[in-house]
């Protein structure tokens, strides 16, 4: 996706081709794991979230 900041991502990353501004970008995403937990919490509850696993996987990653 590349840097937060497009004047700092790389060429060809998401945000540098396609954002002008850290406000306004075209995704979003957590700059780390814990940020991450924490911006999901804000938005669902423990129950509202569920496991999965794509059923072709198999076929296309080794264990």
């Amino acid at each position: 996706m590349g840097a937060t900041r497009p004047t700092e991502a790389a060429p060809g990353s998401v945000r540098h081709d396609f954002a002008l501004e850290v406000g306004r970008n075209l995704t979003h995403a957590s700059d780390t794991v814990e940020n991450g937990e924490k911006e999901v919490a804000l938005w669902f509850k423990a129950g509202e979230l569920v496991s999965w696993e794509r059923s072709n996987d198999k076929w296309i990653f080794e264990k």
